[in-house]
C-alpha cells in the first residue's frame, strides 16, 4: 500500500496541507490498486532549505480552489455583479453556447441573453474537478430555471458547464444544456424562434 511523504516549507495553512495530501492520495490510488484506508499521506515541515545557491525559509504561494473560482463566477452572473464576475476571468477569456456561438466578454454574453429569455439561474448540483498540466478542467452540472420573455416560468432544464482554469482565473467556458428540447416542446412563441441557434455545441 502507497506511503507518501511530503516536506513543507512553513507558511501554508492547514486548509491548503489538507488538499495536498487528498489530492495525492487520490492521484496515487489512481495508479496503484489501494483502498482509501490503505493510502497514507503525511507532511513534513521543514524550517529552511538551499537551492541554487539560494536560502529559502517559506513556502511559495498555493492555488485557489479551482471549484470554488467557478461558482464564485457563477454565482455573481446570478446577482448579475458583473464587475465581480469579471474579477475571474483571465485575459483572452472565451465562452461557447449551445449552437456553436462563441462570446468574449460579458457585455456580449447578455446582449445575446436579452431576447432568449427575462431571467436565469442555475441550481446547482456537482462540480467535478480534473487536473491537468498547467490547469484544471472544472464541470458544474445541475438545472436551470428562470422567466422567457413572455412572462412564463420554467425550470428543471439539465445543464452541464465546462471551465478550464488556469492560475485562479476562468480562460474558457462550455455550455450544454436542454433548453432546444423545451423550447421546441412548449412552443413558446417568442423563445421558439430562438431554437435554431440553440442546437449541439461546435465551438473552435
Amino acid at each position: 500500500m502507497p506511503v507518501i511523504s511530503v516536506t513543507l516549507l512553513p507558511g501554508y495553512a492547514a486548509d491548503v496541507q489538507e488538499r495536498l495530501v487528498a489530492r495525492l492520495a487520490t492521484a496515487a490510488r489512481s495508479v496503484i490498486d489501494a483502498s482509501p484506508a490503505g493510502t497514507t499521506v503525511f507532511v513534513n515541515q521543514a524550517q529552511t532549505y538551499q537551492r541554487d545557491g539560494r536560502v529559502f525559509r517559506a513556502g511559495g504561494a498555493s492555488r485557489p480552489v479551482a471549484s470554488e473560482v467557478v461558482k464564485a463566477f457563477l454565482e455573481a452572473l446570478q446577482l448579475r455583479d458583473l464587475d465581480a464576475a469579471q474579477a475571474h476571468l483571465a485575459a483572452g477569456f472565451s465562452m461557447c453556447f449551445p449552437g456553436g456561438v462563441t462570446l468574449h466578454t460579458l457585455a456580449e454574453l447578455t446582449e445575446w441573453a436579452r431576447p432568449r429569455y427575462r431571467s436565469i439561474a442555475k441550481t446547482f448540483e456537482r462540480f467535478e474537478e480534473v487536473w491537468r498540466e498547467q490547469d484544471c478542467v472544472v464541470f458544474c452540472s445541475g438545472t436551470l430555471h428562470g422567466i422567457w420573455n413572455d412572462g412564463q416560468a420554467f425550470s428543471g432544464i439539465r445543464f452541464v458547464d465546462r471551465f478550464e482554469v488556469m492560475d485562479g482565473k476562468i480562460a474558457r467556458q462550455e455550455v450544454w444544456n436542454d433548453m432546444p428540447q423545451t423550447l421546441t416542446s412548449s412552443a413558446q412563441p417568442s423563445a421558439a424562434s430562438t431554437a435554431p441557434a440553440l442546437a449541439a455545441t461546435a465551438c473552435r
